[in-house]
């Protein structure tokens, strides 16, 4: 039942950013969309049970390709199937196939079978540019529907469209690639930053980014909504009324957290040329169970992310030094190993007396070791 695998058509010298605007679509936009969202669930589940059962009974395979190519004869077959863009039934079967790479590379369990609730997107994987049109944004199949575009963006690097259907609202998230000129040569400001729990960030000139720990200020009120929503009856419309404000409270924890990084990101991107960091391999760090929820709540992988896009778009540098003594070295060259429990806040080198908060000071090792690179790297 190995899947095959698809590969990115990003290139090195693109910027990959995801924009998300409200849409209003009319009320019989609205159906339309729906019942595409019913149809697109229809096929995935169809598709697989195929699988399974090629796989029981047969000892076969089931590809992507091979559920691609009878799409026609499905089509032929379920005639409804024509008011879906065949673009979007094609990346149902690309969606399923995903499911099953990530199973295999052991990163998710086993794909399951989705109810209405758990297929509410679908997605449009080669917009044009002529599919928008000053508030309007044209989704085949459906027809010209009105989108709240916040911020502005070129209709030419929209590569994909996926519309969302999430906590009573429609969204459209538009993934758009630009391309970047060359990185800069010359680096005037260099920082090194440290990730922590106590502290977000650390940075090598002695700058700290607080953690506002954003889960474990709404973990009563989460708590308080489970609750409710475990004592309401399956099925019944107070359970969904109940599930919609569960997730609506931790819709707004994750926004609050997403500001917070974007804000820290920016702030940093803009001040320096050159940012090091560690690169830490967090999903590893997660299997600890007495620090995965902390970590989680960091959300370090989202924060390298930022960096990453972020610094890439405006030309200048991010480089990923390795992880190792970075913080019991002693920064100031003497190369003294002080080793310090997690509780010790204060590097205190016997050598050469340097005594500094231990996060600045392996701040200091990561922008050293960053420049390092760069000067052998060139």
């Amino acid at each position: 039942m190995r899947p095959s695998k698809h590969t990115s058509n990003t290139r090195e010298n693109e910027v990959v950013s995801v924009f998300r605007f409200r849409l209003e679509p009319a009320k019989e936009q609205e159906q339309k969309l729906f019942h595409t969202f019913y149809l697109c669930r229809r096929l995935y589940n169809a598709a697989l049970e195929e699988r399974i059962k090629a796989y029981q009974v047969h000892g076969i395979s089931v590809h992507y390709t091979d559920q691609q190519n009878r799409l026609p004869a499905w089509k032929r077959e379920h005639p409804e199937y024509k008011q879906v863009h065949s673009q979007v039934l094609q990346d149902v079967l690309q969606r399923l196939d995903q499911a099953f790479v990530n199973f295999f590379e052991k990163r998710a369990k086993f794909p399951k079978f989705k109810n209405k609730f758990m297929f509410r997107s679908t997605t449009y994987p080669q917009a044009r540019s002529t599919y928008f049109h000053e508030n309007k944004v044209f989704l085949p199949k459906i027809g010209w529907v009105r989108m709240v575009a916040h911020l502005p963006f070129d209709p030419a690097s929209v590569k994909m469209i996926n519309v969302k259907f999430h906590d009573s609202k429609w969204y459209a998230n538009l993934t758009c690639a630009t391309e970047v000129g060359a990185p800069i040569t010359e680096i005037q400001s260099a920082v090194g930053i440290d990730l922590g729990l106590l502290s977000l960030i650390a940075t090598s000139d002695g700058d700290f980014f607080e953690n506002p720990k954003w889960l474990q200020k709404s973990e009563k009120r989460l708590k308080r909504k489970q609750r409710q929503l475990s004592r309401k009856k399956k099925g019944s419309k107070n359970r969904e009324k109940a599930k919609q404000k569960l997730q609506r409270q931790h819709d707004h924890v994750a926004n609050q957290r997403k500001d917070h990084l974007h804000k820290v990101s920016r702030s940093l991107v803009d001040r320096y040329d050159l940012i090091c960091m560690e690169d830490l391999q967090v999903k590893g760090m997660m299997k600890n169970h007495h620090l995965a929820k902390a970590i989680g709540n960091a959300s370090w992988g989202k924060l390298t992310t930022y960096f990453e896009y972020k610094t890439k778009r405006v030309g200048k540098r991010l480089i990923k030094v390795p992880p190792h003594h970075t913080s019991p070295i002693c920064s100031s060259g003497c190369g003294t190993l002080v080793k310090k429990s997690l509780s010790e806040r204060t590097h205190k080198c016997p050598t050469c007396g340097l005594e500094i908060d231990r996060d600045v000071n392996a701040a200091i090792n990561i922008v050293h070791r960053g420049l390092a690179i760069l000067q052998q790297t060139g």
